[in-house]
């Protein structure tokens, strides 16, 4: 963005969000933080600010309300941008709230259903997600929010012994990552691998006809694929 120039506002759509950190602790935001990104300056105090707090998880999405926040400020931002259209985006903006209100009751109703609820993934993609609807986190096949890493032989041991001990029937895989490591701990373990087009997804949607093509119909597949398997 300051490669291009220009005087375009630049929102920074997880601002306000209590983000989670590599932990899995909320932690609010640190507008310093972001205000030394965003300038280019400070470096040295943006790498204590990270050390400190930890890398934050970037899924911010796997929670609706979440999302009722994002979608806001972004209208907001646009309202101030192009003023003659503010109740255009203000009428779409509440029209879509609605919507993100009756998804995160629907996930809810369908999680509250199952007493199954340890859930074990690619990698750790889902925290906001478990955390706002009561699952359980045993594991990932790559321990890591990012999901280029690589499980050590070491860890992916570690997985299997928890798998065992928390009695885990099944590991969601993710329609963006290869299956094929999470299959062979599956067969090791003994349990079953949810792929092919009940993958979840997790760093993106998917293509147009699929049942991820949208935030709203991606976050139901999600959630029919997890009960479907955890009953």
């Amino acid at each position: 963005v300051k490669a291009a120039g220009g005087d375009a506002v630049v929102l920074t759509a997880t601002d306000g969000l209590t983000l989670r950190d590599s932990e899995g602790h909320g932690d609010e935001h640190s507008e310093e933080g972001e205000h030394a990104e965003e300038d280019g300056e400070h470096a040295e105090h943006a790498e204590e600010d990270d050390h400190d707090h930890g890398e934050f998880d970037p899924h911010v999405w796997f929670d609706p309300a979440n999302v009722k926040v994002i979608v806001a400020s972004i209208a907001e931002t646009f309202s101030a941008a192009d003023p003659e259209h503010a109740e255009e985006f203000a009428a779409n903006l509440a029209s879509y709230q609605a919507e993100l209100d009756e998804l995160d009751a629907y996930i809810e109703g369908a999680i509250d259903s199952l007493t199954n609820r340890k859930i074990v993934t690619n990698h750790e993609a889902f925290g906001y997600y478990i955390d706002r609807y009561g699952l359980e986190f045993v594991g990932s096949v790559i321990p890591s929010l990012d999901s280029a890493a690589e499980p050590s032989a070491s860890e992916i041991d570690e997985l299997i012994d928890a798998i065992r001990a928390e009695g885990v029937t099944v590991i969601f895989t993710e329609s963006s990552l290869p299956a094929t490591v999470a299959e062979a701990l599956a067969s090791e373990a003994g349990i079953t691998v949810v792929s092919g087009s009940d993958a979840l997804y997790g760093d993106s949607l998917g293509p147009a006809g699929s049942p991820g093509e949208t935030y709203l119909s991606m976050m139901r597949h999600n959630t029919d694929v997890l009960v479907k398997n955890l009953r």
